[in-house]
């Protein structure tokens, strides 16, 4: 018997970092400057908080160029990064850097400054990682589990330890890795997640994990 695999849950804190953007270059500098956590927080907080949409929303630096600044072409290019390709926070930072400077660079568009009050702050969060007590030695247990388990439960394993973590792949895969279950590990990984509600992803993996059970 390979080792268990021990359920995790999540609550965070939000922080207010006391830093503004008014315009396109305040922006790019914010993010140059930014922790980590706050990207990820930025790219991933409309996910947490309305887990029963899909699919994937804008990340909140989209939103406010597109929405405050009325650039809805840079706004675009910002909501088309795909985060599911990113494997660390660093990787996915770098990137809308990238995009941002290109657009300073290419200086077709006015950068125009937002209206008073509705400034992009910068946000961090602290992540409490809790247990939950529940463990699974083999893959029916696991299944039990994931049934009844919290959707913040789910959506640490999947997301959180992945990217915030920089695990490599999400928990669930590199278990089912552990445990000789590769293909199934495979399948799991190859999951876009953010295209789903957190409820529609813990259907999709009991629907995976069924079939490897029976099989």
């Amino acid at each position: 018997m390979g080792p268990e695999f021990a359920f995790y849950t999540r609550f965070n804190l939000p922080l207010l970092l006391g830093v503004r953007a008014r315009t396109i270059p305040e922006l790019l500098a914010g993010l140059q400057a930014a922790p980590g956590a706050s990207i990820y927080y930025h790219t991933h907080r409309f996910l947490q908080q309305h887990h029963y949409m899909s699919p994937e929303p804008p990340n909140d630096f989209a939103f406010w160029v597109t929405g405050s600044l009325g650039l809805d072409a840079l706004g675009e290019r910002l909501a088309s990064i795909d985060t599911v390709k990113f494997r660390t926070i660093t990787a996915l930072q770098q990137r809308f850097v990238e995009v941002v400077e290109a657009f300073i660079r290419d200086g077709k568009s006015p950068s125009p400054e937002c209206p008073e009050g509705e400034e992009f702050h910068f946000l961090s969060c602290r992540t409490f990682i809790l247990p939950t007590g529940l463990k699974a030695r083999d893959l029916a247990e696991f299944l039990a589990v994931l049934r009844t388990v919290s959707i913040d439960s789910i959506y640490f394993h999947m997301f959180e330890a992945r990217l915030r973590l920089e695990r490599g792949e999400n928990d669930f895969s590199n278990w089912f890795e552990g445990i000789g279950r590769k293909d199934l590990a495979a399948e799991i990984a190859r999951l876009d997640p953010y295209t789903m509600t957190l409820e529609g992803l813990r259907k999709t993996l009991i629907q995976k994990v069924e079939r490897h059970v029976q099989s």
